[in-house]
């Protein structure tokens, strides 16, 4: 057990260098923003997928695409519309006359990393395509089905304020996403970089070391992290208590949950924690890894009820209380 231990440390330390610049060549790109850029590399190297709230403009899509040149990855943009069909997001099948034979059309999902440009703007049918896709890891055209090429990853977006002529994503599918992280606007400071970034004489960027296959065995170094059993009850009181808030005491968030967080929350916190772990160089989970993804792991995952929309209580703020409440090992 100590010599696994000593080996994933190792692999943890060799990955460093490459974290570093990785890191280093996104924020050349995209300025400020550094909790969006730690959340994606949270969601590629656990396996999961993100799901972006936030207003136009914020460097969202800049974000993703940057990630994708950073790891030499296939990227595809799809722009979630009323009009969209289920094959103009998997593919069709298209009649060949010289053949005589329907060959696959393969659809943008078929990339590494896809951006679900404002996912909430498409009918239930799309989405519940993607999302199958997102699931499953395949998508079946015809007859046959197309395994999606590892890794994987979706980030959606969706603006929190223009709400007309959109489809809320149902509880189920929200499930789904590994992450939902609210983007914000930049500082001063990165504001005033943002306005001078265009007219800077422009350094070629190096070229960094870090393809797919660095990222496919971070994501097995990720899952050797170790996480001590006193810290997977932590994960499970922190779950448990958004359930039954009465467990620690937190009775006045009772009329405000409509539902608790699911399974999938927990082991989302679980394999999250072990990445943060990761990013930071550690073999080991801290509490502080869990409390640092608590919030992108599980605010999509707790229902509040129509009291506490009246109250204007968050699930942030309930999460908040939840963190306080339950003693960390």
């Amino acid at each position: 057990m100590v010599q696994d231990f000593k080996k994933v440390e190792e692999k943890v330390q060799q990955f460093g260098p490459k974290i570093n610049s990785l890191k280093e060549e996104m924020g050349n790109i995209i300025i400020g923003q550094k909790h969006l850029m730690n959340c994606l590399l949270v969601a590629l190297f656990s396996d999961g997928h993100i799901l972006l709230e936030g207003l136009p403009g914020l460097a969202k899509t800049l974000a993703i695409k940057s990630l994708a040149q950073s790891i030499h990855a296939k990227f595809s943009r799809i722009q979630f519309t009323p009009d969209l069909l289920p094959a103009d997001v998997l593919g069709t099948m298209i009649y060949h006359q010289k053949s005589d034979d329907f060959l696959v059309k393969k659809g943008p999902i078929f990339a590494n990393l896809v951006l679900a440009d404002e996912i909430n703007r498409a009918p239930a049918k799309v989405q519940s395509a993607l999302l199958e896709a997102m699931q499953e890891r395949q998508v079946t055209i015809g007859d046959e089905s197309h395994r999606l090429e590892a890794p994987f990853l979706v980030m959606a977006t969706q603006n929190p304020l223009e709400q007309e002529g959109t489809y809320a994503l149902p509880e189920a599918q929200l499930d789904r996403f590994l992450l939902k992280v609210r983007v914000d606007y930049p500082n001063p400071e990165e504001e005033l970089r943002i306005i001078r970034q265009p007219y800077e004489k422009k350094k070629e960027p190096e070229p960094i070391q870090f393809y797919l296959k660095d990222a496919l065995e971070a994501r097995e170094i990720v899952r050797s992290i170790h996480l001590e059993e006193s810290l997977e009850k932590y994960i499970v009181n922190l779950v448990f208590t958004s359930r039954k808030p009465s467990l620690f005491n937190l009775q006045k968030l009772e009329p405000l949950i409509a539902y608790g967080i699911s399974p999938r929350g927990s082991l989302g916190l679980a394999i999250a924690s072990r990445a943060q772990a990761f990013l930071s160089g550690r073999s080991f989970v801290i509490p502080e890894d869990i409390q640092l993804v608590a919030h992108d792991v599980l605010r999509h995952r707790i229902g509040i009820t129509y009291e506490a929309e009246a109250e204007n209580y968050t699930t942030d703020q309930i999460l908040s209380d939840i963190l306080k409440a339950v003693p960390v090992p």
